[in-house]
Order: C-alpha cells, then structure tokens, then sequence
C-alpha cells in the first residue's frame, strides 16, 4: 500500500481535530478540513477548532463515574482534547471543565502547529473521493453535505437483502440541543447565594442560589408561561426531538410543577448555611472561565426569548440583576442511523475506507464525541498503513459505547451518552452499587490497558 497517502478529515469539532490528531501522530499525513469562518452554523461563534458551545464542561472525572472511565480510558489513548483540557480547566467540583476560549485556542494551536496536519478552510458539499476519509462534522452538518450523505447511504440500504430495512430512502435523524446562558460573575449577589457541592463532594466550586416554596412557585409559573423563539426555516420539531439529557428548562416546567426540583433545581445533598435546612430548590452556577469572570447557569438550556430570558431568570434568588452576556439558544442536532450503516471501527459497510465520528454516529456528549473521533483517527491512519481497524473490547466504556450505536435495534436507536448500563455485568453479582461500578472500572481500564498493548 503506498506510503504517501493521507488521511482526510471533515469537520475541525472535538472529533475531527482528534482525528486529525491519532492519525498524524501515527506518522500518516492529515488534511483537515474546515467551513469556519466562511460558513457559520447556528451556534458557534468563532473559526477556532474544538470550539465548545452548549457547555463549558466534559462531565465527571470520577473513575467510579461512566464519563470519569471514559476520561481514564482515553487518557491511555493519549487524547490531544484532553490534554488541551486539563490545561485549561477551570473549577468545577468532580467535573473536568474548561474556559473554552483559552481550550479551543490551545486545540487550534497544537493542531495548526503539527507538521503532519494542512488545515482547509472551506465547505465540503458532497463526499469527497479522497480515501481514507473521516466525516466528523458533528450535529450541525450543513445541509448540502447532509443530502450527499443521505443520498450516499439510501444508495447502500436500497442495495441490501430483503430482510435488511425496507425503506427505499435513509432518514438522517434530528433532534434538537440547547445552551446554557452565561452570566457576568460581577452582576449575581453574593449576599443571597452559598457556595457548595451535592455532598461536599469537589469544594465550594457551584454558587448556590437556593429557593423558598414561594420563590420556586412564581418562578415555575413565569417560566411554564415564558414566551419561546420560534424555530428556524430549518428546524422542525415534527421531524425530530429533544434529547431526553439535554431538554430545554421551559420544557421541563411545562411537565409540571415538581419536575425541575427533581431535576436540575434538585435541592438533594445541599442545606443552605443560612438556615441549616435544605432548600425547595436550588439553581446551581459553574464558573466558566480561568479568570472567574463569567458563571454558566447549570441546566438551564433554553429556547425563550432575550427578554423573557432576563425576566424570569431574574426572579431567583441572587440573579435580580444578573448581566447576560452569552444568552441561551437551541439549535437542530444530526445523527445518522448508525445500526444500519456503521461497523463498531466506525467504517461505513457500504465503503471500508469511510469513517463517521462525532455525534454524527448517534453519541451525546463532547466527551463521547471525542471518544470516537480518537478512534476512527487511529483506523484510518492503520488502514494507510496496511493494518486492520481494530475496536475496543467490549468490556470498556469506548467499546461498549460503540457497539451500542452499531449495533442497537435500528427503530429504537437514540442519542447515547456513557453509562454503566452499557457494560457487560460482572460474573459475581455485587450488590453495592459503588463497590460494583469499582468493579467494572478496574475491569475496563484492564481491558483498555490489554488492547492498547496489543495494537500499539
């Protein structure tokens, strides 16, 4: 196999810069494509890569956690993403979580800056023939490489068995993803709000703003009633849904009055100093940046207007005169049906020299986005030199994560984050839910350790 080919990359997100990243320091040249700045999408801001924007945190780091072994795994991988992280995280409890301009300009200079890697910026509307090649363009797939893809993938499914899917078409799935507003530390009260973790687990890193019953009330009330931002020319909600993880604060409310204080207002593991008793419910900020200047208003993913934005996130409690300087959104997500169509090396069945990465294949998460375009990085790079894919083994986070979108019923397949419930269970039952979460960790990060030897 000749020696001078490279490796093509769609998409400069969490995948596809960790792609390019495996592959190039496998020693296999990388072009890395990107439309930013030339085309904007509907939720980034800036042309650097990685760039982070529905929140400023990659989840736990608690190996006792699923995305805490996640993290761990991929940490024996030697993550470019986490690298750039832990060197810009900011304080955030058991979270890893970063100022996410300092991290998408660390991202953009170790990748401009390898020898290896030619960064383009320009559109891709159709599938390029260029072999390998990875297609890592995330939730916001613009809309005339979207229809390539469809038309690309219906051509393979109309091809197969009669048993296979009878549809003579591929539907590219969609459901829909929000941000977070972020707030100007400056502007909360310090006065009404206390500084804790659940369980005084991570410190004092989540500002607190706690509610009495009469203050959730009105609250809930006005937010259950906010008017909302109507959906773009592109977006439609009859084709698609929400994430059940990542679902819009007014539409939590609209499920009734108990529904946000067991959720992301839970008061559970939190007593306010002031009183000694556990508030009704509580708002939980994070800081956003290295500096200290700006909080993200934790779950509070949202689709209401600007105004009604201030209006109603006023009312809690420290926040009267809270100044917004990022204000919350929700934009369409993509993901094709990755049962029907992926191999767990991530290769498209139809062509072996294809990969997808990214939440594209169906994963939730940055964390889990960069997870995958780490390894379709690394297959790749073996395919141009001679080697087999190769996938994790079953018994790790990544493995099992890959083989759920692979290989899951194709008619109940939906975004997936990490989670325990992926894994195979331990031959002994234990019935301690941490003792047996312990358990499958060393066991993954065994197995993880194993492979790794083994391809590497």
């Amino acid at each position: 196999m000749s020696s001078n080919r490279c490796v093509t990359v769609v998409g400069g997100g969490l995948a596809g810069a960790e792609a390019a990243w495996q592959a190039a320091k496998r020693g296999v040249p990388v072009r890395l494509v990107e439309m930013r700045p030339a085309v904007r999408t509907p939720a980034h801001h800036t042309d650097l890569l990685a760039e982070l924007v529905c929140s400023n945190s990659l989840k736990s780091q608690q190996v006792g956690s699923a995305s805490g072994l996640l993290h761990a795994e991929v940490d024996r991988l030697d993550s470019v993403i986490q690298q750039a992280a832990r060197a810009h995280a900011v304080p955030a409890g058991t979270a890893l979580a970063v100022d996410r301009t300092a991290f998408a300009q660390e991202v953009t200079r170790r990748i401009t800056g390898h020898p290896l890697i030619q960064l383009q910026r320009e559109e891709i509307t159709e599938v390029p023939a260029e072999r390998p090649l990875i297609i890592a363009t995330g939730p916001l797939t613009s809309n005339p490489l979207a229809e390539n893809l469809r038309t690309l993938f219906s051509v393979y499914l109309t091809e197969q068995p009669l048993d296979g899917p009878s549809e003579s078409g591929v539907r590219l799935l969609s459901f829909y993803d929000a941000i977070s507003p972020i707030l100007a530390t400056e502007s909360v009260d310090r006065g009404k709000i206390f500084t804790a973790s659940r369980y005084g687990k991570g410190g004092e890193d989540y500002w607190n703003c706690p509610m009495t019953d009469e203050e959730y009330r009105a609250f809930w009330e006005a937010l259950a009633t906010a008017e909302l931002y109507p959906l773009h020319d592109f977006e439609d909600l009859e084709e698609a849904s929400f994430f059940e993880g990542c679902l819009p604060i007014e539409e939590l409310a609209r499920r009734g009055k108990e529904t946000l204080v067991y959720g992301p207002l839970k008061p559970v593991g939190l007593t306010d100093p002031r009183t000694g008793r556990r508030p009704c419910a509580v708002v939980q900020l994070r800081q956003e940046d290295k500096t200290g200047q700006m909080v993200n208003m934790v779950g509070f993913q949202t689709r209401l207007r600007r105004a009604e934005q201030q209006r109603v996130f006023r009312l809690i409690p420290g926040l009267e005169r809270a100044e917004f300087l990022r204000y919350g959104s929700i934009h369409r997500n993509t993901y094709v049906p990755a049962p029907l169509l992926l191999e767990p090396t991530l290769q498209f069945k139809g062509d072996k020299e294809l990969f997808i990465a990214g939440q594209l294949i169906g994963v939730e998460g940055y964390l889990e986005s960069m997870a995958s375009g780490l390894l379709a990085g690394i297959n790749a790079a073996r395919l141009v030199q001679g080697l087999e894919p190769v996938s994790p083994p079953g018994e790790t986070m990544l493995g099992s994560l890959l083989r759920y979108v692979t290989s899951t019923d194709p008619s109940r397949f939906q975004p997936m984050n990490a989670n325990f419930g992926l894994i195979p269970p331990l031959e002994a039952r234990v019935r301690d839910r941490r003792e047996r979460r312990a358990a499958l960790a060393h066991r993954s990060l065994r197995a993880m350790e194993n492979w790794t030897r083994v391809f590497t």
